[in-house]
């Protein structure tokens, strides 16, 4: 069995004025959908306080193979929720203080978490964890595959100072970045994967370029936890097979699943 550990973000999005929860977090996401390899021992590692939030995430995945036991419990703060506003037309859009998340964003992790996480296969984490300069820190001197999620951060500059301890350098983006991560791909060992939404992805290895085309959907009823259910996929079937192909495809098909449904899985 492959041990994964996911960290940090646990969140609920909130809908203002239904209240409507729906269970998210970069990490959530990304664990709830490893869950479904049989290959993997799936955890996942973040805080959550000791609210109905929190009750609402554990419920919320309460059926599925994912270990929960390195999640920490803060009585004094709130767990992380995003409250999200839709338009007349049914998209969603947030304001300056929709995000409350201080909880995972500023987390440190203690002794006993590091030690958990030299001791697992494979770790996924978002460029914005508070604790992403811990794990790179972990990397430099442990064996676990690292795969990083940089969303939308365009500093390239900066990204390319952690491209020699990533595994999976993974970025959503547009065509004009290609060349940056095709580069990137030229000097470091990792696999660089760019998300191009309805346009499909490409992974550059060694300087190679690999090529999936998006699955084509009748209607897209959400798009939250697309990125994150197609890392998933991509992280865990290449690890299980080393076909970058495959790989490719898996994580497509699991994001073209989650098009299809409110909330990220």
């Amino acid at each position: 069995m492959i041990n994964l550990v996911a960290l940090p973000c646990l969140c609920v999005d909130v809908f203002d004025g239904t209240d409507e929860l729906y269970a998210g977090g970069e990490a959530l996401n990304f664990a709830a959908h490893a869950s479904k390899f049989e290959e993997f021992n799936v955890s996942i590692l973040g805080a959550v306080g000791q609210d109905s939030y929190a009750k609402f995430i554990m419920d919320s995945i309460s059926d599925k193979r994912i270990d929960v036991s390195h999640v920490r419990v803060e009585k004094d703060k709130v767990t992380a929720n995003n409250r999200t506003y839709l338009t007349a037309g049914g998209d969603r859009y947030y304001k300056d203080d929709s995000w409350t998340g201080d909880i995972v964003d500023k987390m440190i992790l203690n002794h006993d978490e590091l030690e958990f996480i030299k001791k697992s296969d494979v770790v996924f984490v978002h460029f914005w964890a508070g604790c992403f300069g811990q794990i790179i820190d972990l990397k430099k001197n442990n064996n676990f595959r690292l795969a990083v999620d940089f969303v939308e951060y365009r500093n390239f500059k900066e990204m390319e100072k952690y491209a020699p301890y990533i595994d999976y350098f993974m970025i959503s983006g547009e065509k004009s970045i290609l060349p940056i991560f095709e580069a990137f791909s030229e000097k470091y060992k990792g696999l660089f994967n760019v998300s191009l939404a309805d346009k499909g992805s490409v992974t550059y290895h060694n300087g190679e370029k690999y090529f999936v085309q998006a699955n084509k959907v009748k209607e897209v009823i959400d798009t939250t936890g697309c990125g994150d259910s197609y890392h998933a996929g991509f992280v865990c079937s290449h690890l299980i097979n080393g076909n970058i192909y495959e790989a490719m495809r898996v994580g497509t098909e699991l994001a073209t699943e989650t098009l299809s449904h409110y909330g990220g899985f």
